[in-house]
């Protein structure tokens, strides 16, 4: 009937609102991020001065959507500067006579843009799998997401690479009916991925059989083995020259010079590395992240600090981090694709590259954040889907439920999506108590915090233990070093960052045991007070 075509359509507009309006509000009020400058500076850089030099970790395509954005705001970019990457962003927003809120405002705008439209993708495949019901139930889940919103908020890679991702897993299962049609088109989309980051390889193969899958159900009998091969080898060699031609609007000529000090990658990596048909830049940047990978990091899990990795951080993170009624519709999800007939075509697309890109971030050197697997809301809302065609009694009305518990569980952390963690682990407030860095506290809330000290705090000395690529001085906090001099001469405010806290610092601990808690920032940054009585 048209009215509930109608119905539907208001419903997916009401829900993409709502999560518009959570975003923009969100970015409108943070100040950067750690690597947003980064992104930010190089994509600039990338369109104004056609040059590869910076962040050659990361592919070009989604630093191009940041910088296109960042560039829309007409910033000044300082030509004369020589500084690496880690410098170019700050020295953008901060250095060059640039507004740098505006400027950062701007380059998260195509990003809060591409995950509104990943919502879309969202709903139309498990709209295509269950019905429009199903549909709405997936794109709840995902415009309610925190780690969606919180991330779909920022100048970063991981949201527009996990959506390029599902959008090529969505076409793939669309060309079982019409390969010629939507096979291309996820192929492309599918390149966009790798074009964005290195991370999405691994799930490659998988899409690749899901291509010779897709043509096998559509010509079951017609050469199926050879159509299928043919068609996942064009898939594929679609993706290749997307992730080229990411390189190539740079810089046409691929002007690229090896760093002096690229990590010496040996063995089967190093063959991996420089066997991948891509340009000599994609190559020495796939080294310099199997660098990242030797490194031994700082983790912090339930309280307790340690250098390297632990395989299960990232279910634990998941587990803290999503809101209790999706985790029971993601797990419902995942039974009604096993058990229902219907679904179980489906269950390898929805479920085998979210499988595999998570079993290989889990093996990752870096227990930094859920943000590496944000494609887990995506797929497994899809999934969650699934719940609607279940035709027990009551499972309409524990669904509504579980998606409503949802949907007040994020709309009670707003702002504060960032530091999100759900009740049972004690809400955002709390956060910083079991998980550090992008999980609760990115940078994201300098200028919160120098509105708390002039409102709460004029006049009184400040020391500042800050982690994050904003510049203090810029938002009007003017504060001292507590590193910089012997611990009894630290009195007044002590200002520090959670990520900090966790770092178990042996030159911060002994000051934060001598000082009293007196209030929070953001869920991010907590104010302590030193007396002169305590030293």
């Amino acid at each position: 009937m048209p009215w509930r075509r109608w119905a539907v359509v208001a419903a997916v507009v009401a829900l993409l609102t709502q999560m518009a309006v959570a975003m923009i509000s969100t970015a409108v009020a943070q100040t950067p991020t750690i690597d947003e400058p980064v992104y930010i500076g190089t994509g600039v850089v990338y369109l104004q001065e056609h040059d590869l030099r910076y962040n050659p970790e990361h592919p070009p395509l989604g630093k191009l959507i940041i910088g296109a954005g960042a560039v829309l705001a007409g910033p000044h970019l300082d030509t004369s500067f020589t500084g690496g990457q880690y410098q170019v962003g700050p020295h953008l927003l901060y250095k060059s006579g640039n507004d740098a809120q505006r400027v950062l405002l701007a380059a998260r705008l195509p990003v809060i843009a591409l995950t509104l439209l990943f919502g879309l993708v969202v709903f139309a495949f498990a709209r295509d799998l269950t019905g429009p019901g199903g549909g709405l139930a997936a794109l709840t889940l995902y415009a309610f997401s925190p780690d969606v919103i919180a991330h779909g908020s920022l100048a970063t890679l991981d949201v527009p690479m996990a959506g390029f991702l599902l959008t090529s897993v969505w076409l793939l299962w669309r060309a079982r009916r019409r390969p010629r049609l939507y096979l291309p088109l996820a192929g492309v989309a599918l390149g966009a991925a790798m074009a964005t980051k290195m991370s999405t390889l691994p799930a490659v193969p998988v899409l690749l059989a899901l291509a010779f899958v897709s043509v096998r159900a559509f010509r079951p009998s017609r050469r199926p083995i050879v159509s299928g091969v043919l068609s996942a080898a064009g898939v594929g060699v679609l993706a290749v020259a997307v992730v080229w031609a990411s390189y190539l609007a740079v810089d046409p000529r691929l002007r690229w010079t090896t760093p002096a000090d690229l990590p010496a990658i040996g063995g089967v990596r190093g063959l991996v590395a420089g066997w991948v048909p891509f340009p000599r830049t994609f190559q020495d940047g796939m080294r310099v992240q199997f660098g990242f990978e030797d490194m031994r990091w700082t983790g912090f899990l339930f309280g307790h600090t340690y250098h390297g990795s632990r395989w299960y951080y990232l279910p634990a993170a998941l587990l803290v981090k999503t809101p209790l009624g999706m985790l029971a519709l993601w797990l419902a999800g995942i039974a009604a694709m096993a058990a229902l007939p219907r679904l179980r075509p489906a269950a390898p697309y929805v479920l085998a590259p979210a499988v595999v890109l998570l079993v290989v971030a889990m093996t990752g050197a870096r227990d930094l954040g859920v943000r590496y697997v944000v494609f887990i809301p995506m797929f497994l809302g899809v999934a969650a889907a699934g719940t609607t065609l279940v035709r027990w009694r009551w499972t309409k009305a524990v669904t509504a439920a579980l998606l409503l518990f949802v949907a007040v569980s994020s709309l009670r952390t707003y702002p504060y999506y960032l530091p999100y963690s759900n009740e049972a682990f004690g809400g955002p407030s709390k956060t910083h108590l079991r998980l550090h860095d992008s999980n609760v506290d990115w940078g994201q809330d300098l200028e919160r915090l120098a509105d708390r000290l002039r409102e709460r705090y004029p006049g009184e000395p400040v020391w500042l233990v800050y982690k994050g690529s904003g510049v203090p001085s810029y938002y009007g906090i003017r504060a001292s070093d507590p590193f910089g001099v012997p611990p009894d001469q630290v009195r007044g405010l002590l200002v520090v960052s959670d990520s900090w806290i966790a770092k178990d610092d042996p030159r911060l601990t002994p000051l934060i045991r001598s000082s009293e808690p007196i209030g929070e920032v953001g869920h991010s940054i907590t104010v302590f007070r030193r007396s002169p009585h305590r030293p």
